[in-house]
Formats: structure tokens, sequence, C-alpha cells
């Protein structure tokens, strides 16, 4: 799938999700969406002017950076898809944009938080279960055929963790977010979120050696 869109023919219907990031956090993101570019404000300028090109310009200007970021935080078939969602939100949103921000941190929190919905959205069952995951919680042993076997029994055990503390492994493990970002994520407490980690993995732990 490309990741090219045309924007709305009709700007003045455009509404803003519920979701949609604001410019103050858009300055906290991540440090991929710290730095501006010389024409961000330009960029930033011409979409709260409706202009439909800018936005061919921020997929062409943003784009190889984006989808370098979104590798790290979902399975490669869906990086393409965020790329897509993040424009049609950035397009969508567009007149709460502050030019004095930079349009980089704002696109990037927008990829960041769509991530973490496409990964919240896809069943344990399908995701890539990280070499590192299957040694802090399986410890399989040099034979490639027990490191198959170790992947799908943590799998399997993964799918039947409650839903919170299933989330926050994932998040956490394939994601690769920190607690804290898991936290703004999902809305909840720092402490809840280690919570629910320390017990999923305590009950992955158990599942394992049953």
């Amino acid at each position: 799938m490309t990741a090219m869109i045309e924007a709305p023919a009709s700007p003045a219907s455009a509404t803003s999700p519920t979701s949609a990031t604001s410019p103050t956090s858009a300055t906290s993101a991540a440090s991929p969406g710290s730095a501006a570019s010389p024409g961000s404000a330009t960029l930033a300028g011409r979409l709260l002017a409706d202009d439909e090109t800018a936005l061919a310009e921020c997929q062409a200007e943003f784009g190889p950076a984006l989808r370098r970021y979104l590798r790290r935080l979902v399975p490669a078939d869906l990086v393409d898809d965020v790329v897509q969602a993040v424009l049609v939100e950035l397009w969508r949103c567009r007149h709460r944009l502050d030019p004095e921000q930079p349009l980089r941190g704002w696109i990037f929190t927008i990829a960041r938080r769509r991530a973490v919905d496409q990964l919240r959205a896809r069943p344990p069952a399908s995701l890539p279960l990280t070499q590192a995951l299957v040694q802090a919680l399986a410890q399989p042993g040099p034979d490639p055929a027990e490191r198959v076997a170790r992947a799908q029994d943590v799998r399997r055990a993964l799918a039947t963790l409650p839903d919170a503390q299933r989330e926050a492994l994932v998040l956490a493990y394939f994601g690769d977010l920190t607690q804290t970002e898991i936290a703004a994520a999902v809305g909840a407490p720092l402490g809840t979120v280690k919570a629910r980690t320390a017990r999923g993995l305590r009950r992955l732990g158990a599942l394992l050696e049953a």
C-alpha cells in the first residue's frame, strides 16, 4: 500500500478526531520530533491556509524519517498504514497547528499515538515475538526447534493475560515504549502501568513453568 493520499476536497467539513494531538503535546514528543527544518513554519502556514499541496510536501520532507521511526514501533507491514493515518490526521487537524511550534514534533507525536493504536488493535498471536522477549521470559536453549516452541508458548500465554496486562507488555516489548510513555499512551498512572507490567510478567512466568 502506498502512503500517499489525496487531501479531502472540502476542508471546511473536516472535523478533528478526539485523539488529535495538540501543539503543546507535540513539543514534548520523543527526540525524532524535536528538530524543525527551515521550511516547517512555511508548511505549517500553508496547511493552516488549506493549501492541499502542502500535505504532499510534508510527506516528501518528513516521510523517510517517519518511516525509519515507525519501523522501531510497529511491524514492517503496518508502517505504510500508520504513515497514511498520520497524514490524514495532519490534514484533518491542520487548523489546530501552531506555526510557532515545530511541525516535525507535531507529526512525530501523531505517529507515536497512531502506532500505539495499531499495536493495540493487532491480535497478540500475529505480533512478531522479539528475541529479547523470548530470552527474558522463556529462556530458550540453543536448539532452534526449542526456540520456536518457546516462542509459541509465550504467544499462547500472552493471549491469556487480562487485557490491561497484555497491553502493557505488548507496548513495552513490541512497541519499545518506556513505562512513562505507556502511561501517557493508555491514560493510566505510571504506578498502575508498573503494576500491570509486573503482574503480567509474573503471570507469564507461571504459565511458562506450568
